[in-house]
């Protein structure tokens, strides 16, 4: 694979588009999918025709033709720069979200009679350990249950003989983040589910065996998943498993074992470049943290509505909060959807609402929040 790969044509006569069209989107906080940048949603609109000057949408290339392997390439340089990843690691591109991640590592790393540690701090970790089970122990390091996952577990224990240590870095329904990666013991390597704080801050990727994502949050589009991993780990992998749900073949085949979501892959990689011309992840976390703070300040004042989750546990990805009062908490999220402020009501796990914040969130739109918010706890208090 190149260093440099070929640049691809950037189309830039959007300014007529966005005069005419952009006043119309509203302030979208859906958990996922989720909020994209502007920029990102303009170029990809122009591919959608013609990828470049090639007369060719971006849905319409072969996977294997020049035009989409400069894309795929350049997609593949550009998140090695974001996150410093070495040449140790693999960068893939995948399909069938978290959820085929959540049975392909154990698939791939765990055998009967083998320990795996996982961390229990909401649905999805849940969900990766019920499908560990399948193929070996699980032992849990710690759990958070007892409290409806509003906290992130202070107490943790590893295991010397785990293979591995599973663990959920941001809880998208209850509104909790890892501040620093769990401790591992012995030999165990660290896995992440990062799909819904993936590249919103720094991250040492050295410190991991693997990391994956679903797109739709932070990268892209539903439909493709990011996994990170590292390249002994590629080749460790048990062998005797159906050729699709091995790492080797997609590290082997760069990605392209069979068709790929090439359309998902071109947006994400649109996206990396965002993310570059923000300043890198510094600077995003600098912005995710000023966008957090505006919301929780307020939250924190409020006399009307809470925080759900413990203040050092606070995600600055999903801010979950309640009033208390069923009826008062769907008064306003009718109220703000008709504002337009979309995709506010909390998971029913949690109930009240939930503010998903991500990169692309403009900081604007948590200060219109806050407004809307104060005018509406002035009617009721």
């Amino acid at each position: 694979m190149p260093e440099k790969p070929p640049a691809i044509p950037k189309i830039s006569h959007f300014a007529a588009f966005k005069k005419d069209h952009m006043t119309a989107r509203i302030y979208n906080f859906s958990a996922g999918p989720a909020v994209m940048p502007e920029s990102v949603l303009l170029e990809a609109k122009e591919a959608l025709l013609s990828l470049g000057d090639t007369g060719i949408g971006i849905m319409e290339h072969s996977h294997r033709g020049k035009a989409f392997m400069a894309v795929y390439e350049q997609a593949v340089v550009r998140c090695r720069e974001i996150a410093g990843i070495s040449s140790d690691f693999e960068v893939l591109f995948l399909q069938g979200g978290a959820s085929l991640q959540f049975g392909m590592v154990p698939m791939n790393f765990l055998a009967a009679g083998q320990t795996a540690d996982y961390l229990i701090t909401g649905v999805w970790s849940e969900k990766a350990r019920d499908e560990a089970v399948r193929f070996g122990q699980v032992r849990e390091v710690c759990s958070s249950k007892d409290k409806n996952f509003s906290y992130i577990p202070g107490q943790q224990t590893p295991s010397a003989n785990s293979v591995y240590t599973h663990f959920t870095s941001n809880n998208t329904i209850f509104g909790t983040q890892f501040k620093t990666e769990p401790a591992t013991a012995g030999s165990s390597f660290l896995v992440c589910d990062a799909s819904s704080d993936i590249f919103s801050r720094p991250i040492d990727v050295s410190k991991y065996g693997l990391i994956y994502g679903g797109g739709q949050k932070n990268l892209g589009p539903a439909g493709v998943t990011l996994v990170i991993i590292r390249k002994d780990l590629v080749e460790k992998g048990n062998k005797n498993l159906p050729t699709m749900l091995q790492y080797r073949t997609h590290a082997k085949n760069e990605s392209m074992f069979n068709t790929p979501p090439t359309f998902g892959i071109y947006v994400m990689n649109l996206v990396f470049q965002w993310i570059l011309d923000q300043g890198g992840l510094a600077a995003m976390a600098t912005k995710n943290e000023a966008k957090a703070k505006v919301l929780y300040d307020y939250l924190d004042k409020s006399k009307l509505f809470q925080a759900t989750a413990a203040a050092d546990s606070r995600s600055l990805m999903n801010v979950t909060f309640v009033t208390g009062n069923e009826t008062i908490d769907n008064q306003f999220i009718s109220e703000a959807t008709k504002a337009g402020f979309d995709g506010l009501k909390g998971h029913r796990s949690v109930g009240g609402m939930r503010a998903s914040i991500y990169n692309a969130f403009p900081h604007e739109g948590v200060v219109e929040l806050v407004k809307f918010m104060q005018a509406f706890e002035a009617k009721q208090v």
